[in-house]
């Protein structure tokens, strides 16, 4: 069991409020974003990135203990 932040940005902030999750069977990425599919099915009609403690998520990345996870629409710079 693991406790970690859970920031929102954009349009997902609407659905999913910044709060502190606890997870049991969850160690990376990838079976993070099936986790909160399941449980804000919204989220899976959109596009989004995960940053993991403010580095962008190119691929799965493992999850510790008391990391913070932001998750974030598309976005374009200029």
């Amino acid at each position: 069991m693991m406790e970690i932040e859970l920031i929102s940005f954009g349009k997902i902030s609407d659905f999913i409020k910044n709060q502190t999750i606890v997870l049991t069977d969850i160690s990376n990425t990838d079976e993070l974003k099936a986790f909160l599919e399941t449980s804000f099915p919204a989220l899976a009609n959109i596009k989004y990135k995960f940053a993991l403690n403010n580095n962008l998520v190119q691929e799965n990345r493992n999850i510790s203990n008391h990391d913070t996870v932001a998750i974030m629409p598309p976005f374009s710079g200029g």
